[in-house]
């Protein structure tokens, strides 16, 4: 017999099992044959099975959700891997705004109030964004990428041994229904004994077959429990993951709240209106809610008389500095924080400003870097 004529029969075996299972599966459905019941135990183990990639999957894709809300670039990321090629680093959201904030702080003067707050904000954000990047590439490798090989591997092979069982299943079910149409066509001598025993034959092989399949099947659906322990030892990667994410982004936010914290008390504007909250903790909106409905009209009251009347006067009058300030240029005078200088005001001169002394040097100075003095 050449290779051709084996391929032949070998397609006409395989067309024949596969017609025999379609017969079978289809008689069961419409409930003209019976059905082979698999044990308790194993259905139990199929349907855990089941139930974990169900949820498995879930978890995966939210929270892939989570750690890049963005679907484009999670798209465009999923592409890359296929292609087994890097991609491309771009900023993510924190270090964008923070970007855009530290521009915007240098366009508006380093040496301003706002302008030196929106680069320490940026500077935060920029950290944030670091931390951000940490996390998600601590989650994937660690939670994402074992949960995903077992959505594609390890499941993948219950299922191939599970459609094989299936198969086994309705060989052994069409077997034994072809023995029982034999023995009923012994007994009314329509066939030879023969063909009775050669029926007995394929049962006991296709049984053989699918008690085998069905142990290989159980035993790779008991390995689920073992999935569940490893999982949840990649929860805790996760979730620890996550605990240092969230402390960084606190501190980071601590250490931004202190340095705020440390700007000038006074703010006033380009109507000489002023407001004496300082940028300081909320971490009580109710309290502070409460004092500023009770403090402004005194403290306000205060401040812009002081400033009125220096404005007003052709005297001057002794200021603290609050914080260091670098001068912009020649017309203006550097300070150091906590060191006291005379400061008075010239006719025509901007609302913000005012003109400072130290021994022999002077120039402007701006009044929100100080605190006037009785």
């Amino acid at each position: 017999m050449n290779i051709m004529d084996f391929n032949v029969k070998k397609l006409a075996a395989d067309a024949g099992t596969f017609l025999s299972r379609a017969v079978q599966f289809t008689e069961e459905k419409l409930g003209q044959a019976e059905k082979t019941e698999l044990d308790a135990h194993l259905e139990n183990l199929l349907s855990k099975a089941e139930c974990t990639k169900l949820w498995t999957e879930k978890i995966m894709k939210q929270t892939e959700v989570l750690l890049q809300p963005n679907p484009n670039a999670r798209i465009e990321e999923f592409v890359y891997e296929k292609l087994d090629r890097k991609a491309p680093s771009r900023m993510n959201n924190p270090e964008l705004l923070g970007q855009y904030m530290i521009d915007a702080g240098n366009e508006f003067g380093p040496g301003t109030a706002y302008g030196n707050a929106l680069i320490k904000c940026g500077e935060t954000q920029k950290r944030i964004g670091t931390a951000d990047r940490e996390l998600i590439q601590t989650s994937a490798i660690n939670f994402l990428t074992p949960l995903r090989n077992f959505i594609e591997g390890d499941y993948k092979t219950i299922t191939k041994e599970r459609k094989l069982l299936q198969n086994k299943r309705l060989d052994l079910d069409a077997a034994k229904t072809r023995l029982k149409k034999a023995k009923v066509a012994e007994a009314r001598a329509a066939i030879w004994a023969e063909e009775v025993t050669k029926s007995e034959q394929e049962v006991r092989i296709t049984q053989s077959e699918f008690d085998r399949q069905a142990e290989i099947t159980r035993l790779l659906l008991e390995g689920i429990s073992s999935t569940h322990a490893h999982h949840l030892r990649c929860l805790n990667d996760f979730v620890e993951a996550q605990m240092t994410y969230y402390a960084q982004c606190y501190q980071y936010m601590l250490d931004l709240q202190k340095q705020l914290g440390s700007f000038p008390s006074t703010f006033l504007s380009n109507n000489n209106q002023s407001s004496s909250t300082p940028v300081q903790s909320v971490s009580t909106p109710s309290v502070l809610a409460s004092a500023s409905a009770s403090l402004p009209s005194v403290s306000n009251s205060i401040v812009t008389s002081g400033i009125s009347e220096l404005k007003s006067s052709s005297g001057n009058r002794k200021a603290r500095v609050l914080y260091d300030y670098d001068a912009a240029n020649s017309s203006e005078l550097s300070l150091l924080a906590d060191e006291v200088i005379t400061v008075y005001s010239i006719p025509g001169m901007d609302s913000d400003w005012l003109m400072g002394e130290r021994g022999n040097q002077k120039g402007k100075v701006p009044i929100t870097y100080l605190e006037l003095l009785n």
